[in-house]
């Protein structure tokens, strides 16, 4: 399955195309609602990627931390937030990657759009 031009720039669509390329990402992401999976994963990590076959891309993208990076290898926000947990990230750290600021830039942008 071939990813569509939706015509937004910069902007990838989580469609068919992208739920096919994400699915063992996903799957990955999914497993960590429970607490051994999310040990294990810290254990080691390559070892729990290559356990749900993520492609080189996909591991790439976990190794990076790169919210961006991994939403273009196929990752479903929703599923993604689940591995954010566990590196400890919140949502001012994505909203800052995806802004490509400084996680205090971005906060300090939230406060003065908030006035």
């Amino acid at each position: 399955m071939q990813q569509r031009d939706y015509g937004i720039p910069g902007t990838p669509i989580f469609d068919g195309a992208m739920a096919a390329k994400g699915y063992a990402l996903n799957r990955m992401c999914y497993s960590f609602n429970a607490a051994e999976n999310r040990e294990a994963f810290r254990r080691d990590e390559e070892a729990y990627c290559r356990s749900y076959g993520l492609s080189g891309e996909q591991r790439a993208a976990v190794a990076s931390r790169n919210v961006l990076q991994l939403i273009a290898a196929g990752g479903n926000i929703y599923y993604l937030a689940k591995f954010a947990g566990i590196l400890g990230l919140d949502v001012q750290d994505i909203g800052a990657q995806q802004t490509g600021m400084t996680k205090e830039a971005f906060k300090a942008r939230l406060v003065e759009a908030g006035r």
